[in-house]
């Protein structure tokens, strides 16, 4: 006859984690701009960089160019250009300027925690 034995758990045995939120599949981006200038071409190239690096494959970026579509800067509140708008996963987020400040974007979008020692 087989017995089956069966040990408790410890009280210094690990619990099993908490599975890690999910992983957005999907990451909707939109770069408005006032056309080609050096500042928004800067931020075009600076956002794409960011997103092979960090999103491969699981992003979209959508530009727009107030100059030939100024209306458009009023659903998303838009101020000052260039300016980026995190519009998919939500909450919505904003990152003003060129982008040349990886660390700054990639903690603006979620995709990095801020340091909060300030160094």
């Amino acid at each position: 006859m087989a017995t089956t034995k069966t040990t408790a758990r410890s009280k210094t045995q690990a619990r099993p984690r908490k599975p890690k939120p999910p992983v957005p599949k999907a990451w909707k981006l939109r770069l408005y701009v006032a056309g080609q200038t050096p500042k928004s071409l800067t931020a075009f190239s600076n956002l794409k960089k960011i997103c092979e690096d960090h999103l491969k494959g699981r992003y979209s970026i959508e530009v727009v160019d107030l100059v030939e579509q100024p209306q458009l800067s009023k659903g998303d509140q838009i101020l000052a250009i260039p300016t980026l708008v995190r519009k998919l996963p939500q909450p919505m987020r904003k990152i003003i300027g060129d982008l040349s400040d990886t660390e700054r974007v990639l903690v603006g979008l979620d995709l990095r925690t801020a340091d909060i020692r300030g160094g």
